[in-house]
C-alpha cells in the first residue's frame, strides 16, 4: 500500500491505556501477572510482503517490509517468482522477530492475509507449477468477455452471486488451459497466495473460504466447492486440483523445523488459515456490525460492508464468506487505488526522491505539500487511475485528460489524488444503493497515512471519514485470525475490543461538496467520452 504504515519499534508504543499493567524488560513483558503471548501477521500484496508482531493487546511491536519484484513480461501481464516470493516472505519474518527484541518462545500463532484473486499453483513435489499470477493480471479478459457473451455469467451468478473478473482464478485457469495445458497437468493444488505461503511454513495444502468464496471457486449457498460451477467455466478437469477448504481462524497446520529454520518461529507453533486482505483490513478497522462501512485504499481500492444475506440483485460486484461465522462481504473493488500513486512517484518524481531523502524527509511530506498547496476549484484536469485494471471497462487505460502548457506536475499529482478518490465513490455509491446511508467510514491502507487526502475522501464522499491506529491492518487482520485459533481471544468480537484502536475522525466540509460533485461529473463524462476509444487498446 502506498505509504504503508507504522514504523517498527521495539518497546512499548506508549498508546496503550493499560500500560500500567505492562512491564518491559529486555524484549519481555509482563501482563497482568503473566507472560505476554504475541501474534505473526503475514500480508502478501501487489508490492511488498509484510511480517508484523503484535502482543495480545493489538501492539505492533515490529514490522518488516520487503518488496516483491513484479514480473512483466507482456503488457497486462503481472506475474512474481514464487521461489522468490518464499525468500522474501521467511526474510521479513526473521527481521521482524530481530527486531522486536522478543523471545520466539512467546509467540502464540501466526496467520496471513494476502490480495486476494491472482492464481499460485504447486505441483505434487510441492514446487511452484509456473510464476504465480498477482490480482493485476488482465491476460485472462477474452475469456470473461466471452461468458458475458454467452449467458455463462448468469448461470455462475445463480451459484456465486458476483461478476466474473479476469484476474480471479477461474479466468485465469481458461488461460493457461488454452495456452499452457502442460502446467495445469502438473499442478496438483490451486492456492491463493497466502495458501502457498501458509504451505511453505506447514507442509500442509488448504485453500480458505474468504479468498475462495470470493473468486467463483465456491457456490455461496451451499459454502461449498461445486463441480457444476467447474464445468460453466469449461474447468471440470480443474475440481480436483481445490484443496480442502479452512475458516480464517482454523488451525491449518504447525510450523515444520525447515520453516523454524527458515523464519526464526519456533517449530510447533499453531498456524491458522488466514483471510483474504480484503477481510484483514475490516476486522483489524472494527468491522463488525451491519451498521459499519470500511474502505481501504491500497494497491486495490476496495470498498465494504457487512450482512447475514448476499446482495443478489445483480448491482453489486462482489459477494463472499466474511471471516465472522454467519456474515458476508458485499464488496465494490478495482485494482485503481493508491498503486496509481506509486507508479507516479517510480515514474515522475526520482528528483524530489532523491531531494527528500536528502532532507532526511519522506517524498510523501513532499506530495502532500504539493497537493495541499492547489485548491480542487483552481485545477480542471482529470485522472483515470486505470494504470492496473478499472472499474468501468476491462480494456480501460490510465488517462490524464485537460492538460495544458500552464500545468505542472502539482496539478497532474492533485489529479492523481483525486482521481483515485472518484473511483472510490462510484464504488461506494454502487454500495449505498443496497443499504441504508452510513455516519461514518473506516479508512485504511497507504492513503489512510495522509491527512490530505483523508480530506479529499471526506470531501468527496461527504461521509466522515475515520482512520485506525498507525499499524499495518493487513498484518493486524491476520494476527487477530492466529489469536483466536491459539486461544488467545475468545472470538473476532473480543479480538475487536481489545485491540481496535481509532485515531481520528475527518468531517467532511459542506462548502466544497458542490466542487467535488461537478468534479466528480467530468470525471464520469471523461470515461462515458472514452468508452468507444478503448477497442484500440486492445494490444
Amino acid at each position: 500500500c502506498w505509504g504503508a504504515g507504522a514504523k517498527p519499534v521495539t518497546a512499548l508504543s506508549g498508546r496503550h491505556g493499560n500500560d500500567g499493567d505492562a512491564a518491559v524488560g529486555k524484549g519481555r513483558r509482563q501482563w497482568k501477572g503473566r507472560k505476554m503471548r504475541y501474534l505473526i501477521g503475514i500480508d502478501n500484496g501487489g508490492t511488498f510482503s509484510k511480517a508484523a508482531i503484535f502482543d495480545e493487546e493489538g501492539n505492533q511491536i515490529a514490522v518488516s517490509s520487503v518488496p516483491t519484484v513484479t514480473i512483466t513480461p507482456k503488457p497486462g501481464y503481472t506475474e512474481r517468482d514464487m521461489d522468490e516470493l518464499w525468500r522474501v516472505n521467511a526474510q521479513a519474518v526473521r527481521t521482524a522477530i530481530q527486531k522486536s527484541g522478543i523471545d520466539p518462545k512467546d509467540i502464540a500463532g501466526v496467520s496471513f492475509s494476502g490480495h486476494g484473486k491472482g492464481l499460485y499453483m504447486i505441483d505434487g513435489d510441492g514446487n511452484p507449477s509456473y510464476h504465480g499470477i498477482l490480482s493485476t493480471d488482465a491476460r485472462a479478459w477474452k475469456y470473461v468477455e466471452d461468458w458475458y457473451k454467452d449467458g455463462t455469467n448468469k448461470k455462475v451468478h445463480e451459484k456465486t452471486v458476483q461478476e466474473i473478473l479476469a484476474c480471479q482464478p477461474v479466468s485465469i485457469l481458461a488461460w493457461f488451459q488454452e495456452y499452457h495445458p502442460e502446467v495445469l497437468e502438473k499442478t496438483k493444488y490451486i492456492f491463493a497466495v497466502k495458501d502457498y505461503i501458509r504451505y511453505k511454513l506447514t507442509g500442509e495444502a488448504f485453500a480458505e473460504y474468504t479468498d475462495f468464496s470470493g473468486a467463483n471457486l465456491v457456490n455461496l449457498h451451499t459454502k461449498s466447492y461445486d463441480k457444476e460451477l467447474m464445468e460453466l467455466f469449461g474447468l471440470g478437469d480443474m475440481y480436483e486440483k481445490l484443496p480442502p477448504l479452512k475458516h480464517s481462524a482454523e488451525i491449518s497446520g504447525h510450523i515444520t523445523a525447515k520453516a523454524s529454520d527458515e523464519t526464526l518461529i519456533p517449530e510447533g507453533v499453531p498456524v491458522a488459515a488466514g483471510m483474504f486482505d480484503v477481510n484483514a483490513c475490516g476486522i483489524a478497522s472494527g468491522l463488525a456490525s451491519e451498521k459499519d462501512m470500511c474502505m481501504v485504499a491500497g494497491t486495490w481500492s476496495i470498498n465494504e460492508f457487512i450482512g447475514k444475506n448476499p446482495i443478489d440483485n445483480g448491482t453489486v460486484a462482489l459477494n463472499s464468506m466474511f471471516c465472522m461465522p454467519g456474515y458476508f462481504l458485499i464488496e465494490e473493488s478495482s485494482p485503481t487505488s493508491a498503486g496509481n500513486m506509486e507508479w507516479f512517484i517510480r515514474t515522475l518524481l526520482d528528483y524530489e526522491k532523491k531531494a527528500a531523502k536528502e532532507e532526511g524527509r519522506s517524498v510523501y511530506d513532499i506530495t502532500n505539500e504539493w497537493v495541499a498547496s492547489i485548491e480542487p476549484q483552481d485545477s480542471n484536469v482529470i485522472f483515470l487511475p486505470f494504470l492496473n485494471g478499472s472499474n468501468e471497462d476491462a480494456l480501460a487505460k490510465g488517462t490524464f485528460v485537460g492538460l495544458t502548457a500552464y500545468h505542472n506536475k502539482k496539478h497532474m499529482l492533485r489529479a492523481v489524488y483525486e482521481g483515485i478518490v472518484f473511483s472510490h465513490l462510484t464504488n461506494v455509491k454502487k454500495l449505498l444503493r443496497n443499504r441504508q446511508a452510513t455516519k461514518g467510514i473506516r479508512t485504511s491502507g497507504g492513503a489512510a497515512n495522509s491527512d490530505v487526502w483523508v480530506q479529499i475522501f471526506a470531501d468527496a464522499l461527504q461521509i466522515p471519514v475515520d482512520t485506525v491506529g498507525d499499524k499495518e491492518l493487513g498484518a493486524q487482520g491476520a494476527a487477530i485470525a492466529a489469536g483466536i485459533a491459539a486461544g488467545v481471544y475468545k472470538d473476532y468480537q473480543e479480538a475487536i475490543s481489545r485491540t481496535v484502536k481509532i485515531t481520528k475522525t475527518v468531517n467532511p466540509r459542506p462548502e466544497y461538496k458542490e466542487i467535488y460533485e461537478e468534479k466528480y461529473a467530468t470525471y464520469r463524462a471523461v470515461i462515458d467520452g472514452l468508452s468507444k476509444a478503448w477497442e484500440h487498446f486492445k494490444n
